[in-house]
């Protein structure tokens, strides 16, 4: 809302100008030249010239434009009147085109005339004398200057001018005015009083070198008050002898200096076009009858009673009177001899400029910056004298508001931070470095103020390096946190090691421990404490500086070193310089000291922390005992549910326990493989690579087992046979049992030597008997899954059991008593479901 408004604001303003504009200057040629902007104030007789602020489109160049709007004259009088007012106010400017003077208006661009409108441009301008005693008429804000007042020093040294100018117009241009009153006074913006309003003019008559003669001319009382100077101001001897001298001007002054002191700006009488009256008020004069000058200082109101005598030669001179104690003044002295600078050489320049300070600091404030500082500024031009006018130009920003320093003061100061010669000159920024930072914005402040110190960093003098470094941290807090960590202290660093100056080293040190307090803790450990054991000088006072660092980072609350940094890089840097030669007994208890504070809290730190971690350990190892302890509880009374409870009381724990029995086998074949399911979220990845080689491996043992040196005997279940052929069959399968078995005693000797508990049995009739293989070797491990089942509690005959002996013929009678009994025996011998399931596996 705030944005809107500001440019509402703006928009508004710019279209009032451009409505005043198009107003005041409609199709006049000043407008191709020179951007107008708002009214200043109002000026000439009967102050019908507006006077506007201007800038010149083609330079940039500040002035002031003068406009009259015909339309004005209209309520003046007749056509005739407003046609001789006209032509006055013409002749008045084409003559003040001709003038070139100090304390005459500068004009800049002649009359240009419009079907509606006259204009001129000038000098920049602040207000004419009469806006300023109250005089508000024509002025777009009556007010404009209700708050500004004349200092003494501004009418003494205005009326000094004023006298200089007349002096001028009298002597060189023999010129009469014929018009001085406020109406024709120009303040310009450097508060200059200059003369305006040559509209009632004379000019001399005679050749130069004779006595200036200026014609008469009869007052006429049935023109217009503004076809003729006004009664007022008008010198006596025109009523009383129609003539004028160039002392017609003197009285005239003498009632513009009435008019000035008198309450509320009034001259000494109001007469208006009453001719009778002004003449009765002249032979009053003529008979000494003055009047009331009390509102008139007393050291010039004798003065002032001389310039109104009716006898013009009874007058005093204009330079008789620039010579009264009254301006005796050093503030006017002060402004005289700033207006004639450009007339002295250096020497007389610097001893003027030496002096000034004090003369600053009794003048009032507004003639030191819209006065004294536009005559110093102009020096800058100059280097030798800039380090004699730059101290008086920082005085007097001293008073300056922000608004008025980048105004008037920090613009003239932007070319002079990057001059380095004379050496001088950045002495004095240095040591008004505080003031810089403060007054000037943070944009300019890093563009043009801080380069500028880095560039007295840089300087080869040693003296402005040092007295840069000790100033530095004064005003530390007013340097952003950037400009220090990459630009400020680089360069102290910079130069504490290029340096070869101990002092400057020193003092390089000084200024990093007095900026710790502004820099932050990792700023420090990273950029500070590094760079100290690259100091390559080893004298008392840089390690003595080099220790107060140490000192303050460790004891500062901000800061505080680490133990690690202190262990590893400060101790053993400072162990060593404490035993360098030069130091004295008390530098060194200083080191020994600091080194002493330093062990002392790496090791309490150090124990804190192995306290802490044991602690923290022991906790750790509390908690994982506790858990196994209650792991082991759990197993050893399991968890019953309700269906475990409806079971137990129906006579079934037999059964149950040899359920658990049978199982126990398998059981902890699947522990490997259930632990491992069971913890594979918790393995890392190697592990389980090795488990699935481990895996592969098993597998493939498994698959070499399965080949047998001796196909089993192939039986034949599709349809029963009779008992003589089953024992024919059994009688073949002794035989080749038996040769088998003497061809391979030696194996079957070592292969039972070696045979385990583990060992399964292999399917045969019930009175074969096979010789006992060992378990370990793979290529007959597969004949424990064939082995028939047993009515011994693990299910199956071991084949170590099951002997015989190849010299011992098998019985056949032992199978002869009934065929029933052969029939069972071999449904015996076959295969379950579940042999046939465990084969498989």
């Amino acid at each position: 809302m705030d944005v809107l408004n500001t440019f509402n604001k703006v928009i508004s303003s710019v279209s009032t100008t451009v409505s005043q504009l198009s107003n005041h200057l409609p199709g006049n040629p000043l407008t191709r030249e020179y951007d107008v902007e708002n009214q200043i104030c109002s000026a000439g007789i009967g102050l019908l010239w507006r006077v506007y602020k201007a800038t010149k489109k083609s330079t940039k160049q500040e002035a002031a434009v003068f406009v009259l709007e015909k339309k004005q004259l209209e309520k003046l009088g007749s056509k005739e009147d407003r046609e001789q007012i006209l032509e006055i106010l013409k002749k008045g400017v084409i003559q003040l085109t001709k003038i070139r003077h100090p304390h005459i208006l500068t004009m800049q661009h002649p009359l240009e005339e419009s079907r509606d409108s006259l204009a001129f441009a000038t000098e920049p301008v602040f207000a004419s004398l009469s806006n300023i005693l109250g005089n508000s008429m024509n002025l777009a804000n009556p007010n404009s200057f209700s708050s500004h007042k004349l200092h003494d020093v501004d009418t003494k040294y205005g009326l000094i001018q004023i006298c200089e100018g007349l002096g001028f117009l009298h002597s060189d241009v023999k010129l009469l005015h014929r018009n001085i009153c406020p109406e024709s006074i120009v303040i310009n913006q450097q508060g200059a009083w200059k003369i305006f309003g040559f509209d009632y003019c004379v000019l001399n008559q005679n050749p130069h070198d004779a006595k200036p003669y200026f014609p008469f001319h009869e007052y006429n009382s049935s023109w217009h008050a503004l076809c003729q100077p006004s009664l007022e101001y008008l010198a006596p001897e025109c009523a009383l002898i129609s003539n004028y001298t160039v002392e017609s001007d003197i009285y005239s002054l003498g009632v513009l200096i009435y008019t000035i002191f008198s309450t509320g700006g009034k001259p000494i009488k109001m007469f208006g076009r009453d001719f009778q009256g002004y003449k009765r008020y002249a032979q009053e004069l003529k008979s000494g009858k003055y009047p009331n000058l009390s509102c008139i200082p007393e050291g010039l109101q004798n003065e002032v009673k001389m310039m109104l005598n009716a006898t013009p030669e009874l007058r005093i001179n204009l330079h008789e009177f620039t010579k009264i104690p009254y301006f005796d003044d050093i503030g006017v002295k002060t402004l005289h001899y700033l207006d004639q600078l450009f007339q002295w050489d250096n020497l007389q320049k610097s001893k003027f400029y030496k002096g000034l300070p004090q003369v600053i600091q009794k003048l009032p404030h507004r003639i030191n910056v819209h006065r004294i500082l536009p005559c110093l500024v102009k020096e800058f031009v100059n280097p030798p004298m800039i380090p004699f006018v730059l101290p008086n130009v920082l005085l007097i920003a001293e008073n300056c508001n922000n608004q008025e320093y980048v105004k008037h003061v920090l613009v003239h100061l932007k070319p002079v931070f990057k001059i380095t010669e004379p050496i001088q000159i950045l002495l004095i920024f240095m040591q008004k470095m505080d003031l810089l930072l403060k007054l000037t914005p943070a944009e300019d402040v890093k563009s043009d103020v801080l380069p500028m110190l880095y560039r007295a960093l840089e300087s080869d003098a040693q003296q402005i390096q040092e007295l840069c470094l000790s100033i530095i941290p004064t005003f530390a807090s007013l340097i952003d946190y950037p400009s220090m960590k990459n630009h400020l202290l680089p360069r102290i660093k910079k130069l504490c090691i290029g340096s070869p100056l101990v002092s400057v080293k020193v003092n390089c040190l000084l200024c990093i421990g007095k900026l710790l307090e502004h820099l932050d803790k990792w700023l420090v450990m990273d950029e500070v404490i590094p760079f100290l054991p690259n100091i390559p000088s080893r004298e008392p006072a840089i390690i003595m500086a080099i220790l107060g660092i140490y000192k303050l980072a460790l004891t500062h609350s901000k800061l505080g070193l680490t133990k690690e940094s202190l262990a590893n890089k400060v101790i053993p840097f400072l162990v060593p310089l404490s035993i360098e030669n030069g130091l004295s007994l008390n530098q060194f208890n200083v080191i020994m000291a600091l080194v002493k504070e330093m062990l002392t809290r790496v090791e309490s730190e150090h124990r804190t922390k192995l306290e802490q971690l044991t602690n923290i350990q022991k906790e750790s190892n509390a908690l994982k005992f506790q858990s196994q302890m209650q792991l082991v509880s759990n197993a050893k009374s399991p968890v019953k549910s309700e269906s475990d409870d409806v079971f137990s009381n129906l006579g079934l724990e037999q059964f149950l326990n040899d359920m658990e029995d049978n199982g126990n086998d398998s059981n902890a074949a699947n522990n490997t493989f259930s632990s491992m399911s069971t913890s594979s979220s918790t393995m890392s990845l190697q592990e389980k690579q090795r488990l699935t080689q481990q895996q592969e491996l098993n597998q493939r043992l498994q698959s070499q087992a399965s080949l047998t040196p001796q196909a089993a005997p192939a039986r034949t279940v599709n349809k029963p046979k009779d008992i003589t052929s089953s024992l024919m069959e059994n009688q073949l399968s002794q035989l080749k049992l038996t040769h088998n078995t003497s061809n391979n005693n030696n194996w079957f000797s070592q292969s039972t030597n070696s045979f385990n508990n583990n060992s399964i049995t292999s399917p045969t009739s019930s009175s074969s008997q096979w010789t006992t293989i060992s378990k370990k070797n793979d290529d007959w491990g597969a004949f424990d899954d064939l082995l028939p089942n047993s009515t011994n509690k693990r299910g199956k005959v071991p084949l170590n059991q099951m002997k015989t002996s190849a010299s011992q013929p098998m019985n056949l009678m032992q199978h002869s008593n009934s065929g029933n009994s052969l029939l069972s025996n071999r449904k015996k011998n076959e295969l379950s479901a579940d042999d046939i399931m465990e084969f498989l596996k």
